[in-house]
């Protein structure tokens, strides 16, 4: 198996003991092609020879046991089938990359070579790089030159022979090594210590050093050198010296990178409720494999994974514990760490590939550290042996769907077949389950528990709506905010409480508008206008990173009326600044949680109510927990209801209950303002009563007769190229195809609502399946088609994407 985007797997020779020595899921190195080199994975060992090509020798063999077991295979293939991408598509984003040993082609100088009167400029400039050098890249030399396509002079130079190159593989994985000090052996005697005092008594920073060493080593651990200058206050040219001495020596010692400080304390007592919700999943595991636990917010459901995942561990068996999101980890960590300290592994994308090495190799090796795993949706792909227990929390969140690059999975589909696999018990929580998975409760397909009171018996926030339309015609506005809101706010603050302000827009302002001409500034490779950061003063785009700065006057009839519409989380912030000069806000969205502690910062100080008032984007209505928010305010609910999507309301009844239940988790009821143009649609009704059955039954109507899922399955069909005409024709041709083959279920041919991005134009197709159709037989005949598709000669360069439940 390779980790290139192709259909099939690829034999090659191997010799007989290379043979008994090989297992399945080691790593091999290939050529493939004419110079690449692969890391490959064995998938199967047989005997017999390729009809259609000569199978080449392998290059290398990379381990000495497997790194990806059985099950991971099995899993793998089923996503490569289920979601209609290749087997190395899969591959190569299981592994991290550390493990994906790509080729570096090396450049070096013939050193018999003389003539280089017959050498052109450009080759003349890498030859003489070479005299310096004794080698260089593929990607040095395009340095040099300057240049991207750099492979024709390379191969120029090779004919005349005056270079010649050679593939090389690099491992990219180095273990972190800690450097430690000891005293060097001649000195173990008391007398030789004594003399060395003596000898040290002139260079007293030495003698410093050295008087530190001992103090520091009746602890009897090993000592690091950096600990060793801190405490002696002596700089590191200084142990230098010593060890030149020989006084003292140095030595390595290779440490994981991630380690959580153990403490294991009891786990809570649960309360009556939770009790009976415990003992009605346990019941529930016994027949199903699969249950739905549908539990309000703050009803305490971590505290009931806690108590499975503890009788799991009991049983000698690895729990997969998923999150949506990363912001979430941060707080869940601390949580469970309490539990079951050191026994916990983390594995997110914010982690360096180092450290996600090392949690793969903990898990592999099934270590004690490595028996909870905490992480987002790629997490599946680790090697489990022996998975007891799966716990996806906050199951309906979109985050657990993979839109780029392939595979385009599930996280949450794939963990129950995950699970499946490993005949393992896999618990979907959510405090608004997504309709599918309420609907395969409904239908007895899963195990259903409900939790609906909170934890402490604390009520439901108070949710009001107030009227924006009616406020804006009285004149009770100031700027974004509604007179009712901001006395909301002020009682908050008085009483010493914590605000969280909701506003799904990140930057300060959507849209930036000359009032004289009305052209607002476009960014030049998609088809959205730029968002204006006040906080740099420049436009940015939010699909491709474009940026510029904010123009003093408009581009097109050049009047400088530059007039900013909408607003985003910046604009927010700011206003509250004025509007509260005394208090602490913070903001969090994408902007400020870059890096890898981001989220930890700013989480952390809320925590420690070093702010008051904390403005942020969607990342704020995951299940974080905390004790002193009183009041929630959702500035602009509309937006999300207008969307065309056709999950729009239930996405928006989701987060706005997600995002009111921050509100009031510890003695007191809390408070929810929203605010909209429009309170009566029935969405915001059902959120204000926190009627998730009358949301459910609704929405599942209109799907019945929309003829959407959970009742008809859907397959979206993307093209994109730069050429429109290419994409235009492709897509025309491409919907006659499949209406030949699915009549009227095939919608489209469309346009999204960005239709161009990064210079590439969209274009989208639907096919709708309904309940009776085979999938099987329905995917195999849109292969046929790309297939079909893919040969004709014009289309070849359009990016053909096919994305399964692309919802």
């Amino acid at each position: 198996m390779l980790p290139i985007p192709l259909q099939k797997t690829f034999t090659y020779a191997v010799t007989e003991e290379e043979a008994n020595f090989l297992q399945k899921g080691m790593r091999v190195a290939v050529s493939f092609g004419k110079t690449k080199m692969y890391t490959a994975l064995v998938f199967e060992i047989h005997t017999t020879a390729p009809t259609l090509y000569e199978a080449k020798e392998i290059n290398q063999i990379l381990d000495e046991k497997p790194i990806v077991n059985e099950q991971q295979l099995k899993h793998w293939s089923w996503i490569a089938q289920y979601y209609m991408c290749s087997l190395g598509d899969v591959y190569r984003a299981s592994l991290p990359s550390a493990f994906l040993l790509e080729s570096e082609t090396i450049v070096y100088k013939n050193e018999a070579f003389t003539e280089e009167t017959i050498l052109d400029d450009d080759e003349f400039l890498i030859f003489e790089a070479l005299q310096h050098q004794s080698q260089l890249t593929i990607h040095q030399v395009a340095d040099i030159l300057g240049k991207k396509k750099v492979m024709p002079i390379v191969n120029e130079l090779i004919k005349k022979s005056a270079i010649y190159i050679k593939e090389e593989i690099y491992e990219q994985y180095k273990p972190k090594l800690v450097k430690y000090v000891r005293l060097h052996t001649s000195y173990n005697s008391d007398a030789s210590l004594n003399t060395l005092l003596e000898e040290l008594s002139r260079a007293k920073k030495q003698r410093d050093a050295v008087l530190t060493y001992f103090q520091l080593s009746t602890s009897k651990k090993p000592i690091k050198a950096k600990d060793l200058e801190e405490n002696a206050n002596v700089s590191s040219a200084i142990l230098k010296s010593l060890v030149d001495k020989n006084i003292f020596e140095f030595y390595h010692i290779q440490t994981d990178r991630i380690s959580f400080k153990g403490d294991t304390n009891d786990l809570k007592k649960l309360n009556e409720f939770q009790e009976v919700a415990l003992k009605e999943i346990k019941e529930t595991f016994k027949e199903k494999d699969v249950t739905l636990f549908h539990g309000i917010t703050s009803s305490g459901k971590t505290e009931v994974y806690t108590k499975l995942i503890q009788e799991v561990l009991d049983a000698g068996k690895q729990v997969l514990f998923l999150l949506p999101e990363i912001a979430l980890t941060t707080q869940i960590i601390t949580r469970l760490q309490f539990y079951f300290g050191n026994q916990i592994s983390v594995f997110h994308s914010k982690y360096s590939m180092n450290e996600r090495v090392e949690v793969w190799n903990n898990v592999l090796e099934n270590k004690s550290k490595a028996q909870i795993i905490l992480g987002a949706r790629s997490s599946i792909f680790l090697p489990f042996s022996n998975l007891g227990l799966i716990v996806v929390d906050e199951e309906h969140e979109t985050s657990y769907k993979q839109f780029e690059p392939s595979p385009r999975y599930n996280a949450r589909d794939a963990a129950i077949v995950l699970s499946n696999i490993h005949k393992a018990k896999i618990l979907l929580g959510s405090a608004t389950p997504s309709l599918e998975s309420y609907f395969n409760a409904k239908q007895e397909k899963y195990g259903f528990v409900e939790l609906n009171r909170r934890h402490g018996n604390v009520q439901l926030p108070k949710i009001e709506l107030i009227d924006v339309k009616e406020k804006h015609r009285k004149k009770e506005m100031k700027g974004h905010f509604s007179d009712r809101m901001l006395k909301l706010i002020q009682e908050a603050l008085d009483e010493k409480e914590q605000v969280i302000l909701f506003q799904n827009r990140r930057g300060f302002s959507p849209v930036v508008e000359c009032k004289t001409c009305g052209v607002s500034p476009q960014c030049p490779n998609c088809d959205v206008s730029l968002t204006y950061h006040k906080f740099r003063n420049e436009l940015r785009c939010h699909y491709c990173n474009y940026q510029r700065a904010m123009p003093n006057s408009c581009g097109a009839c050049g009047s400088n009326t530059l007039d900013t519409k909408g607003f985003g989380t910046e604009q927010i912030e700011l206003e509250l600044k004025e509007l509260f000069p005394d208090f602490n806000i913070g903001r969090m969205d994408l902007d400020t949680t870059r890096g890898k502690f981001g989220y930890q910062k700013i989480i952390g100080a809320f925590e420690a109510r070093e702010i008051d008032i904390l403005v942020g984007t969607q990342m704020l209505s995951k299940g974080l927990d905390f004790d002193n928010v009183s009041l929630v305010g959702i500035l602009n609910a509309d937006a999300m209801l207008n969307f065309p999507d056709f999950r729009a309301h239930e996405r928006a009844y989701q987060l706005m209950v997600q995002v009111s239940g921050r509100a009031g988790r510890s003695k007191k009821q809390g408070n929810v303002a929203i605010q909209t143009y429009n309170p009566y649609h029935q969405i915001l009704q059902q959120v204000s009563t926190t009627n998730y059955t009358e949301m459910y039954k609704e929405q599942l109507q209109e799907r019945w007769q929309y003829k959407y899922p959970p009742y008809y399955r859907l397959i979206k069909i993307t093209l994109k190229h730069k050429d429109y005409n290419k994409v235009d024709s492709g897509i025309n041709w491409l919907f006659k195809a499949l209406h030949n083959s699915f009549g009227e279920h095939v919608l489209g041919p469309t346009a999204p609502a960005v239709s161009r991005i990064r210079n590439q134009y969209i274009k989208n197709l639907v096919i709708k399946i309904p309940p009776k159709q085979s999938l099987s037989n329905t995917k195999a005949q849109i292969t046929k088609i790309k297939n079909t598709f893919e040969a004709v000669k014009d289309f070849r360069p359009i990016r053909f994407i096919v994305d399964v439940d692309a919802y």
